[in-house]
């Protein structure tokens, strides 16, 4: 590699070699150059117990969550069925029975 990679945590340029790692000279996020050789761009999105979510899955809702803007409440135990991943803060799009279309995040819920 001629050109040091940007960082991953914040896109900074100001990057530079400690050794077998890289260091962001902004945020000090460190990294290692097995990371950037075996990166295939790809986000990992794991639930609640650490379980690989993959499109088409089917998950459970672990908590009480509310629907913002509703009076509507997902209960805990909720079975979801054929989600989508999405690159997003809420990285799961799926579609509830009762209540429609929602997002949710990987860290409430889990593979069923």
């Amino acid at each position: 590699m001629s050109e040091l990679p940007n960082c991953p945590q914040c896109g900074s340029e100001y990057t530079y070699h400690d050794g077998s790692n890289f260091v962001c000279s902004l945020c000090a996020h460190e990294w290692s150059q097995d990371a950037v050789e075996n990166n295939d761009d790809l986000k990992v999105v794991k639930d609640a117990n650490g379980n690989v979510l993959q499109d088409g899955d089917t998950i459970t809702v672990i908590k009480d969550l509310k629907v913002k803007g509703s009076s509507l409440v997902v209960k805990v135990g909720t079975r979801v069925k054929n989600i989508r991943l999405v690159e997003d803060d809420h990285d799961i799009d799926c579609k509830i029975d009762g209540i429609g279309a929602m997002k949710l995040k990987s860290e409430f819920v889990k593979k069923a």
